[in-house]
């Protein structure tokens, strides 16, 4: 998060497979290098689609995302990455286009595309040009190939909008767009979903891109097709309490630590909420009814987004964050709905008791019952690397 403006960089991509595919032949990777505040992005295109256009385009996202991180040569990364690709045995060559955003932490943006159809860069809902450069190969090899490449300060609600050319191109040949969609008509439509949504979420917007996508085929992609948004926005905050403090004598001053968190504020721990809610003095009522049939229900504390038992709902946290993919489909569980609360949020703070509980040292409970600390270390750890959340965890 950037200290100064104190926006978060919201990252999401959506996709769909080529009709008739059950791989994409289009891949998104992005990466948080928390030691240098910086976040990369990119977005590859493989020649045709399925497994064949998947390879091409794992390997050419794999190679940027690796060598942009290295600080790399802009040249000299897609000279590599051009030089190492297969060649298809069908059409006697390799094709793969890139789309990579390197973002820091001050908003410094740098964005270099090879043959995806170009990034729009928006700044509150207008278009905003960052002024791009040609930069053209001078290999042997790689003669008269052209990048296009730009650098910008971003400022909070500006956004960025990258696809691959199935959007571009999507509904070409109909009667409607006999050329496809286009750049600058997938820029109106842009500008007019911000101007109505202006606060929706990356992932929202990626989606209505992707959708509007696969209308214009019918229902049914004629190329893989993937937009990705990165939206550079206030924070939202979340604060998850686990565990009450080490000694009694700290009970207060660790539900005032709650009680002054300006944010959506998940207790996970029957005894952790009655402490929070002795000390405050607030209504608390203990849950009857369970919408998953492996956990306590969910209880109430005045003030609170969201009470649950802890440590089998914090396992099951774990386990599900591990396993979720884009088209996971949650419940009403208390699982369910902490890791919803989750990936809504941007900033979260963890506040973490290690009072021992007796309970969880019976030899009778099972194995997977992991004291509190290894399974928050475990879920901190899937949202920053996997979902890009900034995370910091206080024990107390």
């Amino acid at each position: 998060m950037n200290p100064d403006n104190k926006f978060f960089i919201d990252i999401e991509c959506r996709q769909n497979n080529h009709v008739g595919e059950l791989i994409c032949g289009d891949v998104f990777l992005s990466r948080r290098i928390k030691e240098e505040g910086r976040t990369v992005v990119v977005l590859s295109d493989g020649m045709g689609s399925g497994v064949k256009a998947n390879v091409l385009a794992t390997l050419t996202a794999s190679m940027a995302i690796n060598f942009t991180e290295e600080h790399r040569e802009v040249q000299k990364i897609a000279e590599i990455i051009m030089n190492t690709l297969p060649v298809c045995s069908v059409r006697k060559m390799s094709y793969s286009t890139f789309t990579i955003i390197d973002i820091e932490d001050d908003g410094t943006t740098t964005i270099v595309e090879y043959d995806n159809p170009s990034c729009s860069v928006m700044r509150g809902n207008q278009i905003f040009d960052p002024g791009w450069e040609e930069i053209e190969m001078e290999s042997d090899s790689n003669k008269g190939k052209k990048l296009h490449t730009c650098k910008f300060k971003a400022l909070k609600e500006d956004r960025i909008f990258f696809w691959t050319d199935g959007i571009a191109q999507s509904g070409m040949g109909s009667k409607a767009l006999p050329f496809g969609w286009g750049r600058e008509e997938m820029e109106n439509y842009v500008q007019k979903i911000v101007k109505y949504t202006p606060f929706a979420s990356s992932g929202k917007l990626a989606q209505k891109v992707v959708n509007i996508a696969c209308l214009h085929d019918g229902d049914k992609p004629k190329d893989d097709s993937s937009c990705g948004v990165i939206y550079f926005r206030e924070p939202r905050k979340l604060l998850l309490v686990s565990g009450p403090p080490f000694e009694d004598k700290n009970d207060f001053d660790f539900s005032l630590k709650v009680s002054r968190f300006k944010g959506k504020r998940i207790i996970a721990g029957g005894t952790t909420a009655e402490i929070i809610a002795r000390e405050l003095a607030l209504r608390f009522d203990a849950g009857m009814d369970s919408e998953d049939p492996d956990l306590p229900p969910v209880s109430y504390v005045e003030g609170m987004t969201l009470v649950t038992e802890g440590i089998l709902t914090l396992g099951k946290v774990s386990k599900l964050l591990e396993h979720y993919h884009k088209d996971t489909r949650l419940g009403n569980g208390p699982a369910d709905q902490i890791i919803k609360l989750l990936l809504e949020s941007d900033k979260i703070h963890v506040l973490n008791g290690t009072r021992i509980n007796v309970a969880h040292q019976d030899p009778n409970l099972p194995i997977e019952l992991e004291i509190r600390r290894t399974v928050i270390k475990r879920i901190v750890k899937l949202l920053e690397e996997k979902f890009l959340k900034e995370v910091d965890v206080e024990y107390m």
